[in-house]
């Protein structure tokens, strides 16, 4: 009942947007696991359900879904997490064509790039509310706060700040706001607390890390909760 009660809402709360092709599939998730289509029709997901362009994937509390692309690109979306797929153009023979767009609207993420990134990076882009990343081959995650991310906890015990928090664990992102850029590499962290400052690095001991639960990165799996009392930990 309380499942049903979440999904109703996550949809209910997903954008609209104009119909489009395939893009990928699930292959992870657990919890509540909400499309917007395109067409604005609602799809509850499961492992191997399709992922399209112009879909609005929605993550409810304790939930998190993974989704393989066709290029081999996998992202992971954190509990309370929306991503939309606005654009997917990938033909193995035509790299001239590539082109994806991700906008992270809420919530986190973290994704390791695939074909299309090494061959094409300059073609591969994640919008999010403060700052768009662009990758060159990489394996990053990304955290929007927006005064919810009470329950994530920094390495100094306090709550993560509102605006977008980068870390980098193989490869480089460009972190891009109206005020400049900053290249971002293995190991490092990066903030943007709004779309008009400039991104600034920030040490470990203040940084927020997106760490992916086990299962995660399991073969293909169904059920279960994330978060602290669950047995799927999500966690930063």
């Amino acid at each position: 009942m309380l499942a049903g009660v979440a999904l109703a809402a996550l949809a209910l709360a997903l954008p609209q947007g104009a119909l489009a092709a395939k893009a990928g599939e699930v292959t992870h998730l657990s919890g509540a696991v909400v499309a917007r289509k395109a067409d604005g029709r609602s799809q509850i997901l499961g492992v191997k359900s399709e992922v399209a362009e112009g879909d609005v994937i929605a993550t409810a509390e304790n939930s998190y879904a993974r989704v393989k692309f066709a290029d081999g690109t996998e992202t992971v979306l954190r509990p309370a997490t929306q991503v939309k797929v606005d654009s997917f153009s990938f033909q193995e023979q035509r790299p001239q064509a590539d082109n994806v767009a991700l906008s992270l609207l809420k919530g986190g993420m973290r994704a390791v790039t695939g074909l299309l990134a090494r061959r094409n990076p300059a073609s591969f882009r994640v919008a999010t509310p403060s700052a768009t990343i662009g990758i060159r081959g990489t394996n990053f995650g990304l955290q929007f706060c927006n005064n919810d991310c009470a329950g994530i906890v920094t390495p100094q015990g306090g709550v993560p700040a509102n605006g977008l928090h980068a870390d980098v664990a193989d490869g480089t992102i460009s972190v891009t706001t109206q005020a400049g850029s900053l290249a971002v590499g293995v190991g490092q962290f990066a903030f943007v607390q709004s779309p008009v400052v400039l991104p600034v690095l920030v040490p470990p001991s203040e940084a927020v890390r997106v760490v992916l639960p086990p299962q995660a990165t399991s073969p293909a799996t169904q059920g279960g909760t994330v978060g602290k009392t669950g047995s799927l930990e999500c966690a930063i």
